[in-house]
Order: C-alpha cells, then sequence, then structure tokens
C-alpha cells in the first residue's frame, strides 16, 4: 500500500511538471520542448504514401535527454538500442540512461538504470508513461514503473549527474549495462575505486572512461549473467530511506584520471539544483542571441526548440586540462577545444554557419579539430558520409570573419581533397578530375538501397566544393589552383540534360543512362537519397548559370511547378517523407531548391514553399512531436531557424544570405557583440523592397558584413 501511495504521489508530481513548459517566467527556454522530433509518423497522410513494411520509417531521431551546448555528455533515455537517437516516442520501455548521443545510429555510452530487488540481466528494462515524463533544456525526469522509481537527470559539459528517489524501503542499486551500445562494445570495465567512488570504462568504436561518486557508500559490485546477458550491479550500503540516490559522474574520452578531474572541476562540489540551474542559464544566454516578437506561441516554440536542437552536435572529446585522444588514439594536447567531426554532407547548408554566428569560438575549434585529424590521417580533410563539405564550412565561416584558426594548414588538407585521388580524399575524383564528372553503372532496375557512384550528386557537389575551395585558394593568393578551381566550378553543368530538364546520370562511353525514371528514389543510383526531381536546380554559386541551361524562365517556372505538383508515386524508403509534390522535406537535397524561384522573377512563389514547409512539417503526427524527417544533428532544425527569421545561407561558402519573408515581426540577433534588426512590414508573400540601414538592397541578398554592422534590414510586402 505503501509503494502504490509513493507511486501516486510520484505520478502526479511528475505529471504536474511536465505540463508546466508552457513559457510563464520569461525564459526563452520555456518554448523548448526536447521531445519534439522524437515521435515517428506512421499514416499515410503524413508519410505520403500507404505504409507496408513492419519496420519502422525513420524519424528526426533526436533525443529528449539533457545536455548542454556542443557538450561531451548527453544523458538520455534508451527505449531501443540501433535506432537513431536510442529513444523512441511509441515505445514503452527505458532499458538505461546513456551518455552520449548524436541521433544517428551510434553513441550510447555507458548505459544505466536504477534498480531494485532481484536483477535479471535478460530482463530488466521498466515501463513508463508520458503522462510523467519531463524534458526541459538540461533536464530529464521519468518514473521507473517496474522498480517505483523517480529519475531526474541533468549535465555539464563533461560529466552527467543522475538523481534517483527509490521507495523508502528499498534496497538501492545501479545496474551498468556495459555490453551495451549503439556500436558493438569490444571492451569494458567497471570497479570499486572508493568508498562512495566506481570507475571504469567501455570501448564501443570510442573508448569512453568514467568516474563516478555516491553519496552512499558502495558495497560491491557483482556480475550477473543470465542466459543472453551480462550486466554489473553496484550495491549502496545502508541505502534504505527516503535520502535520493546521487550520482555524480564525469567522463573522458583520455582516461580515468582525467574523468576524475573534470568532475572535480565541473560538479562535484554542486547539488543537483545548482547544476540543473546552470545548465538553464547556459542555454538562455544562447537562445537569447536571437529574440523575436510577433508570430503565434505555436511559431516560437517550433523556433526556439529548432534553435536548441541545432547547437547538440558536433561535440566536445577534450577534457579540462585540454587532453584529448587523437586521429592515431594517441593522447594528445593542442591547446583548444577539440570536437567531433560535424555531419558535413547534412548540415554544411546552415547549421554550421549558424554555429559560428553564435558561437564563433566553437566553430573556430572545430575547424583546428578537423585539421588536427586531417593531418593525422594521411592529409585528407575529413568528409562524412558523402561529399566534401569541410570546404564549405571553412571557406564560409572564414569569409564571415572568424580568424582565429590556421587557415594555410585547413587548405593545404582541403587542396590535397580537391585535387590528390586517393582514399580519405573525394571519391571518384580522378574520372571527375579527367573528365569533368563521374560516370554510373550501366544496369536497369536497381533497387532503391543498392549502393553505387551517387554519381550525379557527387559530381554537382564537388563543383560547389571546388568553388569553397577557389574561395580560400583567393584568400591566401593562390591564383594558379584559384582559376583551376574556379573552371571545375562549373562541372554541374556536365551532367544536365536538356531533352528531359533533369540534371542525369551517364555511363563510361558519355551516353545517357537510359534506365531512367525520374520518379523513382535511389540510395546511390546517380542521386544521393534522392530521385531526378529532389536533385534538380543545385548550383549555388552560379543560380544564374544554373537556370541559363533552361530554353527560358517559363521553361524554369514549370520545372519548379511540376516538382512541387507532380505526386510523390507511392515508393516506401526509410528517409523520405514529408512531401510536396515531389519535394521532400524529410531529407537535404533539395531544401534550397524553392529558392530557385527568385532567379526567375517569381520570389512570392517561393515564399509560399517555405511557408508552406515551416507550418506542416516541423510538430506532426498524432503527437504533434514528428518532424518530416531526419533532424540528421541539426540541419533540419536550422533550416527553421534561418528561414523564420527570413535569412537562408544558400550559397554557405559565401559570407551572405538570401532574404525571405519572415515568420516574426521582428528579430534582433546578436552577432559580434553587436544586435542587429529584422523587421517585416506587410503581411504578404510577394517581396516589394529590402532596405539596410536605411538604403535600398539590389537584389536578394544580404552581406554578412552588413549585419555585423549591427544594421536594420527592413523587408516591405504585400
Amino acid at each position: 500500500m505503501k509503494r502504490l501511495i509513493y507511486c501516486i504521489l510520484i505520478l502526479t508530481t511528475g505529471f504536474s511538471f511536465a505540463c508546466s513548459s508552457k513559457k510563464q517566467d520569461g525564459k526563452l527556454v520555456d518554448y523548448v520542448n526536447p521531445l519534439l522530433g522524437t515521435a515517428t509518423l506512421w499514416t499515410q497522410e503524413d508519410l505520403g504514401y500507404k505504409r507496408t513494411w513492419k519496420e519502422r520509417t525513420w524519424g528526426a531521431e533526436v533525443f529528449p535527454g539533457s545536455s548542454v551546448p556542443n557538450a561531451m555528455v548527453q544523458l538520455s533515455p534508451v527505449t531501443q538500442y540501433r535506432s537513431g537517437a536510442g529513444y523512441q516516442y511509441e515505445d514503452t520501455v527505458i532499458y538505461g540512461f546513456s551518455h552520449t548521443n548524436k541521433g544517428h545510429w551510434n553513441l550510447l555510452h555507458i548505459p544505466m538504470l536504477p534498480a531494485t530487488g532481484e536483477v535479471n540481466a535478460d530482463d530488466f528494462r521498466s515501463g513508463y508513461s508520458h503522462r510523467n515524463e519531463a524534458a526541459h533544456p538540461g533536464y530529464y525526469q521519468v518514473f521507473l514503473e517496474r522498480y517505483g522509481i523517480n529519475a531526474e537527470l541533468t549535465s555539464t559539459l563533461r560529466c552527467g549527474f543522475h538523481k534517483y528517489t527509490f521507495p523508502k524501503d528499498a534496497d538501492k542499486e545501479l545496474i551498468v549495462d556495459l555490453k551495451h551500445a549503439n556500436n558493438r562494445v569490444s571492451d569494458w570495465d567497471i570497479q570499486k575505486s572508493g568508498d562512495k567512488v566506481f570507475s571504469g570504462f567501455q570501448n564501443a568504436q570510442e573508448k569512453m572512461y568514467f568516474y563516478a561518486v555516491a553519496n552512499y557508500d558502495v558495497e560491491e559490485i557483482r556480475q550477473m549473467k543470465g542466459e543472453k546477458h551480462e550486466v554489473s550491479v553496484v550495491g549502496f550500503k545502508d541505502s534504505k530511506g527516503s535520502k535520493p540516490l546521487e550520482l555524480k559522474i564525469g567522463f573522458s574520452f583520455v582516461s580515468i584520471e582525467n574523468a576524475r578531474k573534470n568532475l572535480e572541476t565541473e560538479m562535484l562540489k554542486k547539488s543537483f539544483t545548482q547544476v540543473r540551474n546552470e545548465a538553464v542559464r547556459t542555454w538562455e544566454n544562447l537562445l537569447s542571441k536571437i529574440t523575436v516578437t510577433g508570430g503565434t506561441e505555436r511559431e516560437k516554440g517550433l523556433f526556439y526548440s529548432c534553435l536548441y536542437r541545432s547547437f547538440l552536435w558536433p561535440v566536445l572529446r577534450s577534457d579540462v586540462n585540454g587532453d584529448y585522444t587523437d586521429a592515431k588514439q594517441e593522447a594528445a594536447n593542442g591547446g583548444f577545444r577539440y570536437y567531433t567531426d560535424p555531419s558535413f554532407w547534412d548540415d554544411y547548408r546552415n547549421k554550421l554557419i549558424l554555429l559560428g554566428m553564435l558561437c564563433p569560438d566553437v566553430a573556430a575549434d572545430v575547424i583546428k579539430s578537423i585539421t588536427d585529424r586531417g593531418e593525422k590521417r594521411d592529409g585528407y580533410m575529413p568528409t562524412f558520409f558523402h561529399g566534401d563539405h569541410a570546404s564549405t564550412f571553412v571557406a564560409g565561416t572564414y569569409l564571415r570573419g572568424i580568424k582565429n584558426f590556421d587557415l594555410e594548414r585547413a587548405y593545404r588538407l582541403l587542396l590535397k581533397n580537391a585535387t590528390v585521388p586517393g582514399r580519405g580524399g573525394r571519391p571518384y575524383l580522378d574520372e571527375y578530375m579527367a573528365r569533368g564528372w563521374i560516370a554510373e553503372k550501366d544496369t536497369v532496375n536497381v533497387p532503391t538501397w543498392d549502393e553505387y557512384k551517387a554519381a550525379v550528386t557527387k559530381t554537382v557537389e564537388y563543383a560547389y566544393d571546388d568553388y569553397a575551395t577557389a574561395l580560400i585558394a583567393k584568400e591566401l593568393g593562390d591564383e594558379n589552383n584559384y582559376k583551376l578551381l574556379m573552371a571545375r566550378s562549373s562541372n554541374y553543368k556536365n551532367l544536365f540534360d536538356p531533352s528531359t530538364g533533369f540534371w542525369r546520370g551517364k555511363i563510361d562511353d558519355g551516353s545517357w543512362i537510359k534506365d531512367f525514371d525520374p520518379y523513382y528514389p535511389y540510395f546511390a543510383y546517380m542521386y544521393r537519397e534522392a530521385n531526378a526531381w529532389q536533385s534538380l536546380f543545385y548550383a549555388p554559386h552560379d543560380p544564374q548559370g544554373m537556370v541559363s541551361l533552361y530554353p527560358d524562365d517559363k521553361s524554369v517556372e514549370d520545372k519548379l511547378d511540376s516538382l512541387f505538383s507532380e505526386p510523390w508515386r507511392g515508393y516506401e524508403a526509410h528517409n523520405m517523407t514529408g512531401f510536396i509534390g515531389n519535394y521532400c522535406h524529410g531529407n537535404q537535397p533539395d531544401h534550397s531548391v524553392p529558392f530557385t524561384y527568385y532567379f526567375i522573377g517569381k520570389q512570392e512563389k517561393a515564399q509560399a514553399m517555405l511557408d508552406s514547409i515551416m507550418n506542416h512539417f516541423y510538430d506532426m503526427g498524432a503527437e504533434k512531436l514528428a518532424y518530416a524527417g531526419m533532424d540528421d544533428a541539426g540541419e533540419m532544425s536550422a533550416w527553421y531557424v534561418f528561414n523564420a527569421i527570413g535569412l537562408y545561407t544558400y550559397s554557405p561558402a559565401d559570407p551572405e544570405y538570401i532574404v525571405s519573408v519572415p515568420l516574426f515581426e521582428t528579430v534582433k540577433f546578436r552577432l559580434d557583440a553587436k544586435d542587429f534588426t529584422i523587421r517585416r512590414t506587410g503581411s504578404g508573400k510577394k517581396i516589394e523592397s529590402i532596405t539596410c540601414g536605411g538604403a535600398k538592397v539590389t537584389g536578394w541578398f544580404i552581406s554578412h558584413e552588413d549585419l555585423k554592422k549591427g544594421k536594420e534590414l527592413v523587408i516591405f510586402t504585400k
């Protein structure tokens, strides 16, 4: 009976707290909902096709747990392994709370779960209910129904704080599931290291060390083996009573000793409330760099949730003393904060520029980090998944005035990527250099998921990467390579088929691939995660040259109109959801395509599409918690942030932004210690004129330099 009363009390408290997320005290963090993006799309109306697979369609793949911006630690619940961020809103059980997360089918280091009673190593998961779950920036809470435990989590850059309120008559135990992560676990260890201390490591692609201090004495650490699994169980002495179990845990990717130093520096002498409040202040300081007036409460909630989501990756890998484990798996210290690689193919388009605008010191250290890795990995700049877009990030960052990194060192790596074929550089660079395009295999009936070259996508993206690298060559006075790379930046034209109006694959002899259906989606045949419709109009550096490939502006307009009106043909693909015609907002390839209307004098048509996308694709599904597709480490979120304020990084390598109609009447943006203001007049979709600092702007672009001066940008609409 006591346990029942306790559970009712916790449920009531948790439910009340979870429902208090409306903005009440003037804090922008109260607009943020970390559960946004955790749900999955299920219905034909939301997906855009009839679902036949048993497997769920990919969601935004984001985590709801605690983190501060770009931190080493993301402390979040695991409801299933090998599932994006490890948390799916539709799930009903929790396996543990892990300490790293990206939302990309990897990480989930060192899962832990509090427990009572006899532990079953094969089945220790606990049920939970969303009625007693709360997620806020820097804080996560859930009631574990199986054990009657209320779990609260908060974190710092390198440390996690667990607070577990047990039933009064229960012995307190902790399950440490070191054999589980999203990556394969190759080795692990855990041991008692002091009266209240236990420590160890887990090697799951990356080797993460931990040093944990409890507020109860550690009695023992025992291994529990079942028929299929094994876990470690930490028992605590004299642990019955109402005082919660608190665990302060430092982490490091270098050593247990460094994990201890991180803990002592960031958390050891602080209370749970103090750590949580510091996390809230950190997020509030970041979010308050962009303030908006006007718009609906829903739009503000989406805006600040997306802004929050844009600053969770890349993440820290160096300790408080500057130590990190480098690309050679050796301990190093470069005197800067060492970060993971960004998800370049996804977020070079927008999020990495947003990172530099709001956190320039982080952006500079990310470039130092990728340069360090490149110099220690055969001299090539790191890439991610597809393409070579570190070039865009480096150029766009430097040209926006962030110069506290060694541009020449970064350029040497980028130039090698662009000019020297080899493992670690651009795939198929030899044929791209020889003829200006990459050939695809001559075959038929390619299944969606088969792996090929993605030759069309690589060709047009390499052309843009050449342009970005050329901008750096120009800055450094490398005239010969500047001319070479600028000439190659026109290679996007080489796979344009005027007979169909699509970019289309060629085989080795230069003839067009005959088995061509522009509606059929591919994972890597001709196009990367797209069909021919979604691969239209990609030449951010040369939009006028791009549209001039068509006979006239009317032909471009007709093609764009068809993109947004020709219905999706019902193809089922995990990573393609959220359609307007064949435009797919659930994946990145066509995210800049709506702006093509600008270059044929039809800006208002672009705005109609942008408004529709923002209105429909960010709080979908029955719970209004689903994105149209994967957030991909913040790219989807950053797309919303930029378009909601009326700016977009159409060509992110260039220090300028294309102007659109903002959702909000006024936006104040803190940039380089000055505020610039964006103001919208009128309520229409057509832009009549644009002024900056009172002077009329010619064309559609505004320079980063003008924004840095704190000028007011006024967008007149009708």
